[in-house]
């Protein structure tokens, strides 16, 4: 993993573990990284990792629309 030195202002008050939580929540919320890969920037376990996610208006099933439908489709060809 790369290691990243931000420079914030004082009055911003943000912790270092909080801004490792909105940039890992942003980056799984993108796509970017996996849940696993996310929990492990934020420095949390997965479990906690979402269970925090909500708190950051970020939903823990992250799958585009896309795939929803591919898999309507695909339920729909092989029900009986």
């Amino acid at each position: 993993m790369k290691t990243l030195t931000l420079t914030v202002p004082d009055s911003l008050d943000l912790s270092a573990q909080e801004a490792a939580m909105l940039l890992a929540a942003h980056l799984y919320e993108q796509g970017k990284l996996t849940l696993g890969q996310a929990a492990e920037v934020a420095g949390y376990s997965k479990r906690t990792f979402m269970e925090l996610l909500g708190q950051y208006g970020v939903s823990v099933i992250n799958h585009p629309a896309t795939d929803l439908e591919n898999d309507l489709l695909n339920a729909a060809r092989y029900h009986c």
